[in-house]
């Protein structure tokens, strides 16, 4: 499970610029706050090769599935939630993570942790908001 702005990110797949060649379908992490994108850490070195090696190709466009055939399943199952869910669970789900993080935070009294997590509880608000107006 990878962590930004004090709690969890959403597992996804999308499509990563590696100087001029575009690779496809990479695993990814994204943080539903800030927008922090990284490779999964899962595939993080298999990226890494096939992007260099796509590029010293001169391949403009590389799809991550056709070279590295991992299970999505067991790629993605250390997520606590994948972009491919119902957006109004995920959001729920984040806010309640966030809430139960900020406890733990007010336990320990790290300050900086509940900042992190107030403002993730805010931008979370206003996203469930959004996609009430939406329904």
């Amino acid at each position: 499970m990878s962590f930004c702005c004090g709690a969890s990110m959403v597992g996804t797949r999308g499509t990563l610029k590696h100087y001029r060649t575009q690779v496809h379908n990479v695993p990814l992490l994204v943080c539903p706050v800030c927008h922090r994108v990284e490779v999964h850490y899962k595939v993080e070195n298999e990226y890494e090769i096939l992007a260099e090696y796509a590029h010293g190709d001169g391949a403009f466009e590389v799809d991550f599935q056709d070279y590295v055939t991992d299970d999505e399943e067991a790629i993605f199952e250390n997520v606590v939630n994948c972009e491919t869910e119902d957006p109004n669970s995920i959001v729920q789900s984040q806010i309640d993570m966030a809430l139960d993080l900020l406890g733990i935070a007010k336990q320990l009294e790290d300050e900086k942790w509940e900042r992190e997590l107030k403002t993730r509880l805010a931008v979370m608000s206003q996203r469930k908001i959004r996609l009430q107006h939406k329904s």
